[in-house]
């Protein structure tokens, strides 16, 4: 526990990342190549089309190596989009840091996607006995890259999207009301009365939720246990912190603005000024 007289009291760095969720973010990588595959397959036959249209002919293999090239290496690099996605969640602050991080990875993502895609096309016409440039697609960067941040903007928002709308509920109905929290440690699970939570710390991937004597990890970011737990009584008062209401027994204020809270069952947690407010609100 944090004690009021400590200095520099930070949130561990993890606190605000979005732990993976291997099965729900390998199903989303499969609903993205499926998706991929079938818009991409469609572009070649308007590629065809077009030609047609003009008067002209284009072999099939042509536009099939050019978007499937393009399609491979988006797809290849997903993974790391979702990855990037997690540690700058965009619906969680710091808005202004996070959108930098998101506009250098859809620059970084879209250099790599038209030097990959030019490799690609040249080993592909080689074996056709071709030739293509791979440098090519370089030249036409400034054009590609619009196209390649939105494609960047639709695979981290879809992300988002499926993991806020699959997210897991914290609590269980097992006592017949929301007011347990199941928590799982392996092979066994925990039902945690909320009434007897006194506050809740991030600890990397995981919370720990502090019971009278005890404490208890469990996976989730203290981000979704603060929306969680707003309509059970709890309160965050620091970064890394949430309090349940009717624990806290007094809130002294220091001299920085920042202030402690005194526990009724003993103890103090240092808060943070940016959060002095709600805590007091009624």
């Amino acid at each position: 526990m944090t004690k009021s007289g400590e200095e520099g009291d930070l949130e561990p760095a993890t606190s605000d990342v979005v732990p993976p969720n291997r099965r729900l973010d390998a199903q989303f990588f499969v609903i993205t190549a499926a998706f991929m595959a079938v818009f991409l397959y469609c572009n070649v036959l308007n590629i065809i089309y077009e030609h047609h249209r003009g008067g002209g002919r284009i072999a099939f293999w042509r536009p099939m190596v050019s978007e499937t090239s393009s399609g491979l290496i988006f797809l290849v690099m997903v993974p790391a989009i979702q990855a990037i996605t997690r540690r700058a969640w965009p619906t969680r602050g710091p808005w202004v840091r996070k959108a930098l991080i998101h506009i250098l990875a859809a620059t970084g993502v879209s250099l790599i996607h038209v030097l990959g895609a030019g490799v690609l096309r040249w080993a592909a016409y080689r074996l056709a006995g071709d030739h293509y440039d791979p440098l090519s697609p370089l030249g036409d960067w400034p054009y590609e890259a619009r196209k390649d941040v939105f494609v960047y903007v639709a695979i981290a928002g879809a992300y988002v999207l499926v993991r806020e709308v699959m997210k897991r509920p914290a609590a269980s109905p097992a006592s017949g009301t929301a007011d347990v929290l199941e928590v799982r440690d392996g092979a066994r699970r925990h039902f945690v009365p909320l009434a007897e939570v006194v506050w809740v710390e991030a600890a990397g991937n995981y919370v720990e939720l502090h019971r009278s004597g005890s404490g208890l990890l469990h996976r989730a970011s203290l981000s979704d246990m603060e929306r969680r737990l707003r309509g059970a009584g709890f309160v965050r008062i620091h970064r890394s912190r949430l309090v349940r209401r009717e624990a806290v027994a007094a809130v002294e204020s220091k001299s920085t603005g920042d202030f402690v809270v005194r526990l009724r069952g003993g103890g103090e947690l240092a808060g943070s000024r940016r959060y002095r407010r709600p805590l007091l609100a009624d």
